[in-house]
């Protein structure tokens, strides 16, 4: 059933009039839809409905609402993503799989490393805050995660307040992610992670020294050597899984 968002303002009662140009255009343009088939919905509020369209004019669809309830699709908890951008296709595949596994938002950091220059990198943000709606939409999330404005992991830091910041770094690591996660065993609701990841050439050993100085753990996959975009792919996969739906989550 394919899923789109709309704003509580589009919906009267037991219909939703979808009106905005792009969703419009993808369902009566794109997907060349007709009356009778269902739509699944999603409003700011987390709210999902179920609905079946019931008419399509050359500016609008109505659909009616057959069943809503409170999504599901989210984590548990907070999880944001701090990585220095690859080039090419390898940074799209990164945004997209980072909104999958149920990232709330991406911080393009610039680091000593970096692949691309600043202006490369900001130019980008817009492209890849697309390709998160775009994810948001095939995968059902409840919400839109936020690619956020370059900064640098010291800005980063000093100036937002995360519950856990851990860093892969396969040179430095002094735990492995099942070692912080057994000594870490309770995340509650809306607890905020960051993951730091950093470019195919690593960081540099003053960065090392920064994540010392800040006590981040710095961490390691394991014994065999991965690409910054599958490193990224499995450290978000993997505290998904550690920590999302499970009872030691709840607080109290």
């Amino acid at each position: 059933m394919p899923h789109f968002f709309v704003k509580s303002t589009d919906i009267d009662n037991s219909q939703i009039r979808i009106s905005d140009n792009d969703t419009y255009n993808h369902i009566a343009r794109s997907l060349r839809a007709k009356c009778g088939e269902k739509l699944l919905l999603i409003d700011e509020n987390k709210i999902q409905y179920e609905t079946t369209i019931e008419s399509i004019t050359n500016k609008e669809i109505t659909a009616k609402i057959t069943k809503k309830y409170k999504s599901k699709r989210e984590l548990d908890f907070k999880l944001y993503l701090a990585q220095s951008p690859l080039r090419s296709d390898a940074q799209s595949i990164i945004i997209e799989k980072a909104t999958e596994l149920g990232a709330a938002g991406v911080y393009p950091v610039l680091t000593d490393n970096s692949a691309l220059k600043r202006d490369i990198i900001e130019k980008k943000i817009s492209k890849w805050q697309k390709i998160m709606y775009e994810a948001s939409k095939q995968c059902e999330r409840a919400d839109i995660p936020t690619c956020f404005e370059l900064t640098t992991l010291e800005k980063l830091i000093m100036s937002e307040n995360f519950d856990y910041k851990i860093a892969f770094c396969e040179r430095k690591a002094v735990q492995t992610l099942r070692d912080f996660c057994s000594k870490n065993p309770k995340i509650f609701n809306n607890t905020k992670v960051l993951v730091i990841i950093g470019p195919e050439g690593g960081f540099s050993e003053k960065e090392f020294e920064f994540f010392e100085n800040n006590k981040i753990p710095m961490l390691t996959l394991g014994d065999l050597i991965l690409k910054a975009e599958t490193a990224t792919i499995v450290a978000l996969g993997n505290i998904t899984y550690e920590y999302n739906n499970s009872k030691s989550n709840q607080a109290g």
